[in-house]
């Protein structure tokens, strides 16, 4: 018995990369997938149905069940597509990994307007027109009297979390935004018997290996060691919060190497108070630099 028998699960830009270790893995352990991906370059430019049908074919010679999606998820469309191919393909749909992702990194002073429009779209609108379709369908299952037992787990980044990179004023808003998505979705969707979940990974992609200073620490191992930096790596704990009893919901895991860290945003550190008006020379006095 697999951890993921009888799932069904979409994942978004799962020809490559960590996308492809999912896909594999969730199909290993049981589930049936809707293997989706565009095929474009790493700054989302171009085409190739040939990733998807790739690892679509090395799921089913391994006696997996997956069918193949090469619609564009940065689309109302193309995402409602993704949602309705799986329950059309396979009957039901519990779980969505939002994984697809580009980049286009550039100073902000310099940054253009397509290269903010093109980030955002792939990462946040993409990460929530498939979760929106999602919604949808298990909303209508549930007041249908069919509580669904779904997960969704989305993609964030240290970029957005815990390491701002300077270039990557794009990738770093939209993987914030991921994150704090995240924690909305995970208290919204509860009543229809959805879990939200993201998580910020580290691993050697060829997204990663384009990151200036990054090349250097996700270099191959030498042979004979622990490759702790393979995509593979990042894809059990995926699975974990894919699995139909897992309690886990409204987190945000870091993962990287051999750790998992769960993240916690925004809170208080000093707080300055005043029993009147606030005065400017009072703020400039008491202010935590």
């Amino acid at each position: 018995m697999g951890a993921l028998d009888g799932r069904v699960a979409v994942i978004s830009g799962a020809g490559r990369g960590i996308g492809r270790e999912h896909a594999l893995l969730f199909a290993a352990k049981g589930a049936s997938v809707v293997v989706n991906d565009l095929g474009g370059s790493n700054s989302g430019d171009g085409t190739d149905a040939g990733p998807a049908h790739e690892v679509v074919e090395e799921i089913r010679a391994a006696g997996g069940a997956a069918v193949a999606n090469t619609e564009n998820i940065a689309t109302w469309d193309g995402a409602r597509s993704l949602v309705n191919q799986a329950v059309e393909e396979f009957g039901r749909l519990d779980v969505v990994v939002n994984n697809a992702g580009i980049l286009r990194d550039g100073f902000i002073a310099g940054l253009s307007e397509a290269d903010w429009d093109a980030v955002i779209a792939v990462h946040l609108k993409g990460h929530f027109s498939v979760l929106r379709h999602a919604a949808e369908y298990w909303k209508g299952q549930s007041k249908a009297g069919d509580q669904p037992m779904a997960s969704v787990i989305n993609t964030a980044s240290g970029s957005g979390t815990t390491i701002p990179n300077a270039g990557q004023v794009n990738y770093g808003s939209a993987k914030a935004a991921i994150a704090a998505m995240t924690l909305v979705a995970a208290d919204e969707l509860q009543r229809y018997g959805v879990r939200v979940n993201a998580i910020a990974p580290i691993a050697r992609t060829r997204l990663t290996l384009a990151t200036p200073g990054m090349g250097s620490l996700m270099s191959e191992p030498e042979p004979g060691e622990v490759d702790l930096f393979a995509p593979a790596n990042i894809s059990p704990l995926v699975a974990y919060l894919a699995t139909e009893k897992c309690p886990v919901t409204g987190r945000v895991y870091a993962v990287q190497g051999g750790a998992i860290s769960q993240l916690a945003g925004w809170h208080d550190v000093k707080t300055i108070e005043t029993d009147g008006l606030w005065q400017i020379h009072d703020i400039e006095d008491r202010l935590p630099r």
